[in-house]
């Protein structure tokens, strides 16, 4: 028996809920899971469709976490349980030391959760929580340096990458729509995130403007929603982008990968937005898993997600030029072509039968 506690599931949509879910059905690969979730908008319907056994922890915020930890203590103590898994370090803070020393215990850390102060309130709270848990999973090499400067003991550290299902069988009418929306354009980028300023969709909106000389007929999507809509909305407009630029703010999965299925690039140059940086980016392995080459920013983690001049480019995202000439490099001797046949191979290294079995060997 395995045990997740998470704050980020399904329905809940974001990039650690879709991590959280595809490790806890890859474990069932290898035993019975139980997960212990937040309860969501629209979670009954989810959890009657699911393979997983789900209970739902509901209730006020400050009182949730303590009925959520009591809960799983009482689980665990009363059954054989070979292993749990904790998606954030507030997830753990409130289990019983003598709970967890019953079996190993994974704490996932992701880059923007722990990055306090060394010394701060919240970083001695994040360190005390850490180190109950037998190992702490950082998805990047990024992700764990980061940790190392911040306290983490550097012995329970493991990296160990987030998983992807990805690619997913499409429907037709989905390829034809989103054929439809592209309408024909070269070259076709894509961004799939939130709408906020570490994604950093404001400089990707300037560098479209400047490549319409050199490519008259581009086309540039941006799939999710998020805080910074409206002034990116606007930016979009002032820059007269208003045919070339559109932002998709509700997208079901299937219309989702149909569009990154039918782009040429995938472009999302984060940048370190006050204490958020990217720690990761699954995202770019999920386009890799379309054939597509990513341009990722150097800020972060995502040098583990994309392999700097064979499945696309890193840039500085602050800077317009760098990313003007990492896109033009992209296209250019149709380069792109190959970066993404490199990519399809690169992102079999991230299919969840292969990264579950790096937490297997630990247990």
């Amino acid at each position: 028996m395995f045990v997740i506690s998470t704050r980020n599931f399904p329905p809940d949509v974001g990039g650690i809920q879709i991590l959280m879910e595809g490790l806890s059905n890859a474990l069932l690969e290898h035993g019975p899971v139980k997960v212990f979730a937040d309860q969501f908008e629209n979670s009954d319907n989810y959890d009657k469709n699911s393979n997983l056994n789900i209970e739902r922890i509901s209730g006020l915020k400050i009182f949730r976490k303590y009925r959520k930890a009591n809960v799983i203590n009482n689980f665990i103590q009363g059954n054989n349980v070979r292993a749990s898994f904790f998606d954030h370090w507030k997830s753990i803070e409130n289990i019983d030391d003598k709970v967890l020393a019953k079996s190993k215990s994974f704490c996932l850390i992701h880059s923007k959760e722990i990055n306090h102060p060394l010394g701060s309130f919240l970083n001695k709270r994040m360190l005390k929580a850490l180190n109950k848990s037998s190992y702490v999973i950082a998805n990047s090499n990024f992700t764990k340096s980061l940790a190392k400067t911040l306290g983490v003991n550097d012995s329970k550290i493991k990296v160990i990458h987030p998983g992807s299902n990805y690619p997913i069988q499409i429907k037709d009418e989905y390829i034809n729509q989103a054929k439809d929306i592209y309408d024909g354009a070269f070259p076709k980028i894509i961004t799939v995130a939130r709408l906020d300023k570490r994604k950093n969709h404001q400089n990707i909106l300037m560098t479209i403007k400047n490549l319409k000389t050199k490519f008259p007929k581009i086309k540039y999507i941006s799939v999710g929603d998020g805080e910074e809509k409206d002034r990116l909305e606007e930016l979009r407009d002032e820059l007269g982008l208003q045919n070339d630029a559109l932002f998709v703010l509700k997208s079901d999965e299937q219309l989702k990968v149909a569009l990154i299925s039918e782009a040429d690039l995938f472009l999302m140059p984060s940048v370190i937005y006050k204490k958020s940086v990217e720690g990761f980016g699954i995202s770019f392995i999920e386009a890799a898993s379309y054939g597509k080459g990513s341009i990722g920013g150097v800020a972060g983690g995502e040098s583990d997600a994309i392999k700097n001049s064979e499945t696309g480019y890193l840039c500085n995202g602050n800077d317009l030029n760098a990313i003007y000439n990492k896109i033009i490099n992209f296209f250019e001797n149709d380069n792109y072509k190959t970066f993404g046949k490199n990519a399809l191979e690169f992102s079999k290294n991230f299919k969840w039968r292969n990264i579950i079995k790096k937490y297997i060997e630990l247990i």
